[in-house]
Order: C-alpha cells, then structure tokens, then sequence
C-alpha cells in the first residue's frame, strides 16, 4: 500500500478531527486548497429538528414513502461467500444471491449512472467523533438496514433498493420483501457499526476502474462495506482488512471510500492504477484527494461541495450533530438547481453509536436509532 499524507499549515482553532486531543499524536489532515470561495454564513441555521426514533422489526416497513427501514439477524450467507473467496463481479454475487435466496435466474447488478455524494468528519465539544454523509442520486427507494449478525458487529446502513430491482425488469416482481431485504444485505453504500466505525462509497468521474487481481478474497464495491462493518472496529483494522482483498469496482465505476473511526482516525482509500492509496482527510466529496497526478480529478461541483464544508471547518472548533446535519444541508443538491436530490442524510455519533438519518433533504425531520440498544438485543 503506498501512503499518501499531505502535510500542510491550519489554522490554530480548526478541529480536523481533533486527533490530538482524542489520540495524544500530532498528525496533520489533508486540506486541499479551495477552487472556489462560496458565500454562506453559519448564522443562517435551521430550528430544531424532530427526530422519530426507529423500531425496526423483521418485516419492511415504510417509514415514509421512499424510505423503509428492515432487522436482519444473521449474516444472510455472507460468511459463506467468504469462504467460498468472494466475488469479483456484480454478475458473481448474483449468481451467489440467486443459490442462497431462489431457485431460480434471479440477481443483482448496479445501474451504469453516477452519484455525487459528500463526507465529513468532526469533533463535538466532548471530544466524540461525528461522521456526516449525503447521498445524492435520482429519486429512489431506500432502505435503512439494521444488521445482526451472529459473528461480527451490529450495524446500520443504508441500501437504494432501485440499484436492486432496476436492473432485474419484470422479475423483481419474484422477489418477496424478505428475499429483497436478504439481498440487500449485500449492497450498503454507507453505515455505522457498534464499534463505532464509520464507512462510505463515493463515486469519482473518472474512465478509469478498480479490478484488482490479488488477495485470496474478491469483493465488489458494496460488498466490500458489508465486510468491513462486519469485520472492522477502527480505521487501521479497516485498511488491514481493504489490504487482503482483491476489490473491483460495481459497473465498472470508479469510487473512493470514506472510513472514520471513534478514536478520531478519517481517511480517504482510493485505487489508483489498481493500487490502494490512503489520505488522512476530514472531508470527501467527489475528486481524488490523494497527492499525485490525479489529484483534483472529479466533478466540478464536487470542488464548491469540498470547499463549502472547509469553510465550515474553519469558523468553529467543534461542531454538534445539529452542526453536522447544517453542513450537509449546505451542499445538499437543492443549492445547486439540479434535477438530482439528496437523497438521503447521516449524521454518527461514533462514539455515542447514535445514528440520525433525514430523507430527501427534509431537515426539519429526521429518524434516530442507537446502535446500543442494538447491540443489547444482540446479548444472550
């Protein structure tokens, strides 16, 4: 793995995840400079929220339209599939959804389309590690899944269930809510785990791809996620973890992760020519960070997003969840005209493993759920 860190002045009062305070050491965060100069002011913030708490069962249920919520207990085969040395397509974990799930042709892959996604991680006034993420796509059918597995960590992700059924026509209609939520078991884009780990996919406008021809396991984008929301407790344990695969990226799409942790740690982990390069950063939208010939490749809009949360990062020293949820909304896709939404927003608390989540930039009103009643449920 080659390490690139960028080391460069800030300024006394930023935070950049505080990782001195959490962890006694003086390493510095990646701070691209700005391409542009947005004008926001953090005096224009929004009321309070309310927050509906979440009581999944194992049935789908609807929360609102377009956002469902599921409990899945078990690994759904995962373990299996990992024996079996993983898959390096989108078409091979259908193959292996179509064995576990039905007996007949039935499968998965993701839609040839690009999504613009945006990342932070912060500081609270306590010293907890907060991570924020938007994902931004057409309008679409989420998911939130709370996983139990019986080895590995409870977590809660978030799944676009059209990136299921889409691509399968009339024959998602074979697919009862149980064999749906069973495959979505495998297609996370973000979550939070009860070891306080944080992970999210963010695509980058790139014609390059990731197909790695090493490790003894093969996993896709997303079922990657799974692995390490399963697997990982902190960032170090994650990029040993990203290290023994061999990764290939989902309709061939270029992406990069985000992967904070509740000691502090947050890195961006790109593929450059197949090799996995990792930045220390707190922000990640959608253009290579890591120093090299590649840096700044990405959506142009992606640059004003990137900028908009720095300028956030530098007027205060720490931020809340309420903070965190006001920054998202800052670059959310309603600033931007676009036919595109935001289609989902969270903010972790990764250390508390309290979890918000707001639906199509509806701010005013959001969902919570804590990882740690989960985790008590998981308990004998």
């Amino acid at each position: 793995m080659r390490k690139a860190i960028q080391k460069k002045h800030v300024k006394k009062a930023i935070l950049l995840l505080g990782l001195a305070m959490i962890t006694g050491c003086t390493k510095e965060t990646q701070r691209l400079s700005p391409l542009s100069s947005p004008d926001f002011s953090l005096a224009d913030e929004m009321s309070e929220e309310t927050l509906i708490p979440i009581n999944p069962t194992a049935a789908i249920t609807e929360l609102e339209p377009g956002l469902s919520v599921v409990q899945l207990v078990g690994d759904q085969g995962f373990a299996q599939l990992l024996e079996e040395g993983g898959a390096a397509s989108d078409q091979a974990v259908a193959q292996f959804l179509t064995r576990q799930l039905t007996s007949g042709s039935i499968g998965y892959q993701f839609p040839a389309s690009g999504f613009g996604c945006s990342t932070l991680t912060v500081n609270d006034s306590q010293g907890q590690t907060l991570f924020g993420r938007n994902f931004d796509w057409q309008s679409c059918r989420a998911l939130i899944v709370l996983s139990m597995p019986e080895s590995g960590y409870a977590s809660i992700s978030m799944v676009n269930l059209d990136f299921i059924t889409q691509s399968m026509g009339a024959l998602s209609a074979l697919l009862s809510d149980d064999l749906l939520a069973r495959a979505a078991y495998y297609a996370p884009l973000d979550g939070m785990n009860e070891a306080g780990l944080a992970v999210s996919v963010n695509m980058i406008e790139d014609q390059a791809t990731i197909e790695q021809a090493r490790g003894q396991t093969d996993l896709t984008t997303t079922t990657a996620i799974r692995f390490l929301l399963n697997q990982a407790q902190d960032v170090p344990t994650a990029l040993e973890l990203l290290e023994t695969l061999g990764l290939h990226a989902s309709m061939g799409m270029m992406i990069h992760f985000a992967i904070a942790d509740a000691q502090g740690n947050s890195v961006a982990v790109e593929y450059i020519d197949n090799e996995m390069v990792v930045t220390s950063t707190p922000i990640l939208t959608n253009f290579y960070v890591a120093s090299g010939p590649k840096q700044g490749i990405g959506s142009s809009q992606s640059h004003t997003r990137y900028e908009i949360l720095n300028q956030r990062l530098d007027q205060k020293e720490t931020l809340n969840m309420a903070d965190v949820r006001d920054a998202l909304e800052s670059v959310s896709k309603h600033n931007f005209n676009e036919f595109e939404s935001t289609e989902w927003s969270w903010v972790f608390n990764l250390a508390t493993l309290e979890a918000q989540v707001y639906h199509r930039e509806n701010y005013q009103s959001g969902y919570v759920c804590s990882l740690k009643t989960l985790h008590e449920r998981k308990q004998p």
